[in-house]
């Protein structure tokens, strides 16, 4: 019933035209009124959520060849407390992206002072359209044409501010999915910027987590000719993420409702097995306690993504790496993937850890080979995790004291024979004849090392290790057809060296698991179009999840009776009983 019901308003509302009055009767007016009331139910729903919200900036300066090119860079990862609105609690030290300082800035807006510090709050800002009065009173909307947002379908509405609105109003473009009415994307800038303080233009994004649940997720940010100071200008791309929102009900925990029969093969007290423990095999059972406790923590914490698809990838790497120098490693490696977007990967143990941002840029399997052999290599020459973290109670500290607390960076002398077992790896391994574009990856990273400190710099572990010697890897033959650009050594042709941030991983922002990204080839590259380690917008295939994990996994009551009530009413549905 509810279907029919949309199609024939959408039918009603298509034959109106491009301005047509908004009376109290018409079709447009009775969609602008459920699209009001929906945005303030979602507002309502959003506040018992408290996500992980990281921030990147890249600074641009022009390029004669490529356009623009990163110039610097700025970093933030804190965690939301949504029921205070944009309130954020800093992760991150604060040398970085402003760290969460809050002196010399007032507002909502996304802003920028005089003193070139970015707000984070202003970029969580984005999430909403208004906090104070999206309505008819305070916004005019026209009706623009239906459009599929990947598998969604939504209608498309210019709104603008009326006069004497007041600031900090959105003006821009919303689509709106038409089965709920919710806002599922918004384009467009706050108004109200002012001499010492500026509003960006942004695309925000909402995904679908379960009936009547659409969560802010995605943010992308840009200013390419911004004035200020007088005789100063700002270019800049930023992404914003959120994810995070289901934290605290994880998989183990649902492990409690799960029905164990018992075999009803005898159970035999005595054993005449040899399972008693050694000294080794205490050792490693310690250590691996150790390592248990720690990905367990930070995966409670929303750092680390649920074992997933993406984990099973890197451990095929470290299969091919292991059968080939016939490795025989106990206990056996597993692998996971820090959520964060910073280039960084660590081992903790036997379990190796690749940042999500690191695997995003890798151009190859052959390049993940060469990353995937540098931690290998920690673990086969023995380099253990700190024992002190198989005592559960160290890791019972502040989740803001996270970075402080732990740390798995290498001394260089590690580092320095991790590099040499690596290349002795890779080079009985089936990427030894495909190291080179591993090479010019690493190569062209050192040469950007500068434009993005920020993006390179770890929380946990160890920087890209970009000075590894591979002997098979054969050197450029041909100059860079630009300054940020490599030649490929077979061909001579400018090659990909990396990819732009986003490139390979697709994240969940209910449930933080991973998939790989499954999209269609592209053709011919342009020289400008390879964009490595840079920001780039957001573009999602939205989709509807039709068996909700957010009924049966959120017990905090994130969407309460009364939100769902008010967004039924939206849509103009009859309660239930």
């Amino acid at each position: 019933m509810r279907i029919i019901k949309t199609v024939l308003v959408v039918l009603a509302l298509s034959a109106l035209p491009l301005h047509a009055v908004d009376t109290p009767n018409s079709a447009l007016g009775q969609i602008v009124d459920r699209i009001v009331t929906t945005e303030k139910a979602e507002m309502n729903s959003l506040k018992p959520f408290t996500p992980l919200v990281e921030t990147y900036i890249q600074n641009l300066r022009g390029d004669n060849n490529l356009g623009s090119v990163p110039a610097g860079d700025k970093y933030f990862l804190g965690r939301a407390i949504l029921a205070k609105g944009v309130e954020l609690e800093p992760l991150t030290d604060g040398n970085d992206a402003g760290g969460g300082k809050k002196k010399m800035f007032s507002g909502l807006g996304n802003m920028l002072s005089l003193s070139m510090e970015y707000l984070p709050q202003g970029f969580l800002q984005m999430i909403y359209l208004d906090t104070d009065g999206f309505d008819k009173q305070h916004y005019k909307f026209d009706y623009v044409r239906r459009e599929f947002l990947g598998e969604v379908r939504t209608l498309v509405f210019d709104v603008e501010p009326l006069p004497k609105s007041g600031k900090g109003r959105f003006a821009g473009r919303i689509w709106v999915e038409d089965q709920d009415f919710h806002i599922v994307r918004f384009n467009g800038a706050y108004g109200g910027s002012s001499r010492t303080n500026y509003y960006f233009h942004f695309d925000s994004w909402r995904v679908n987590t379960g009936p009547n649940l659409w969560l802010p997720a995605f943010i992308y940010s840009e200013e390419s000719d911004l004035n200020f100071a007088l005789s100063k200008r700002l270019s800049f791309k930023a992404q914003t993420r959120l994810w995070g929102y289901n934290l605290g009900h994880s998989a183990q925990e649902q492990e409690l409702s799960k029905i164990l029969i018992e075999s009803q093969t005898p159970i035999k007290d005595q054993t005449t097995t040899a399972n008693d423990i050694n000294p080794v095999m205490a050792q490693r059972n310690w250590d691996r306690q150790a390592e248990d406790n720690v990905v367990d923590r930070l995966e409670r914490l929303g750092l680390l993504a649920p074992e997933g698809e993406v984990d099973k990838v890197l451990e095929t790497v470290v299969n091919n790496l292991e059968v080939t120098n016939n490795l025989d490693i106990q206990p056996e490696i597993r692998c996971r993937v820090l959520l964060t977007s910073t280039l960084e990967s660590f081992a903790i143990g036997h379990t190796i850890v690749f940042s999500r941002g690191l695997i995003d840029v890798l151009p190859d399997e052959a390049s993940l080979a060469t990353m995937v052999a540098h931690e290998l290599s920690h673990v086969v020459l023995g380099h253990r995790i700190d024992g002190q973290y198989a005592f559960f109670d160290r890791l019972l500290f502040d989740e803001k004291d996270t970075f402080r607390h732990f740390g798995f960076a290498r001394t260089q002398a590690e580092e320095d024979a991790a590099n040499t077992k690596a290349n002795a790896l890779l080079q009985n391994s089936p990427y030894k004849e495909q190291l080179s574009t591993a090479k010019l990856f690493m190569g062209a990273l050192e040469t950007r090392q500068k434009d993005i400190p920020n993006l390179i710099s770890p929380h946990l572990g160890d920087r890209v290790p970009v000075g590894m010697s591979m002997a098979s890897a054969a050197p450029t033959s041909q100059p860079p057809a630009g300054p940020n650009a490599t030649a490929d050594p077979k061909t001579g042709a400018s090659a990909i060296v990396a990819l732009p941030l986003g490139g390979r991983v697709k994240m969940d922002p209910w449930s933080d698991k991973l998939e790989m990204l499954k999209a269609k080839p592209v053709g011919t590259v342009a020289e400008r179009e390879k964009m490595p380690f840079e920001v780039t917008p957001f573009m999602l295939y939205l989709t509807r999840q039709v068996n909700s994990n957010s009924s049966a996994t959120n017990p905090s009551g994130a969407i309460s009776a009364d939100s769902k009530a008010a967004a039924d009413a939206a849509a103009g549905k009859a309660p239930q009983h």
